[in-house]
């Protein structure tokens, strides 16, 4: 039976690789927050949308704009992904008007 050498975790010998390992987790650790901040604000968005208050749905755009923005800016989202999930959002916000 063979086993395949990615289901084996090595530890890395050189110095650079141990420090860019330690630096990985910190990283991953970091976008997986921001990731998590990112999903929540526009959850946050879709349920006052969904429960039909335009004012409340509008405030929390506001607040998930930065947080949607401040994602694609550190490069953990593609800026077209960003503009996509805001413009999504804010037809959804003016059609509560309708």
């Amino acid at each position: 039976m063979a086993t395949s050498s990615k289901a084996k975790k090595r530890t890395v010998r050189l110095a650079s690789g141990r420090k860019r390992a330690r630096q990985d987790v910190k990283l991953n650790a970091a976008n997986s927050s921001l990731r998590s901040k990112f999903r929540t604000s526009i959850k946050n968005v879709l349920k006052a949308v969904a429960s039909g208050d335009k004012s409340k749905a509008t405030d929390l755009f506001k607040t998930a704009q930065g947080v949607i923005d401040s994602i694609a800016d550190k490069g953990i989202f593609h800026k077209n992904k960003a503009a996509r999930h805001k413009s999504r959002l804010s037809a959804k916000i003016k059609a509560l008007a309708a």
